[in-house]
């Protein structure tokens, strides 16, 4: 049984930092593509970032690049989405997904959010100035 667990969400001041992680279970080593998406209340999900561990290729939103950066520890089977800088834009559900079975690191790089199969149920993220 797969199972994504989000956690390291909370409510910020503007230009503060949060670290969110992503504790992977029910599998290891079999995709190697995953991703941080996120959610404002009435807005669609959008992707924020994604990294493809074989060559450590990421990709950022235009929004966030220069402020997150996304990371995994293989060992403790956990995706981190390090954001500095936050913004109150920034605020929103954030969940980590990742497609079932393998991808090509240019298909992960453009990663939306009906290629992901397995998501968790999300941490939420607020910002205020």
């Amino acid at each position: 049984q797969v199972q994504l667990v989000e956690s390291g969400g909370g409510s910020v001041q503007s230009g503060g930092s949060l670290r969110l992680s992503c504790a992977v279970s029910g599998y290891t080593n079999t995709n190697y593509c995953m991703g941080w998406f996120r959610q404002a209340p009435g807005k669609e999900r959008e992707g924020v970032a994604t990294l493809y561990t074989p060559t450590t290729t990421t990709s950022y939103a235009d929004s966030v690049k220069g402020r997150f950066a996304i990371s995994k520890d293989n060992a403790k089977n956990t995706l981190y989405l390090q954001m500095n800088n936050l913004k109150p834009e920034d605020t929103a559900m954030y969940y980590c997904a990742a497609p079932m079975g393998y991808v090509s690191a240019s298909f992960c790089r453009l990663l939306r959010t009906r290629d992901s199969t397995y998501w968790g149920q999300g941490t939420q993220v607020t910002v205020s100035s």
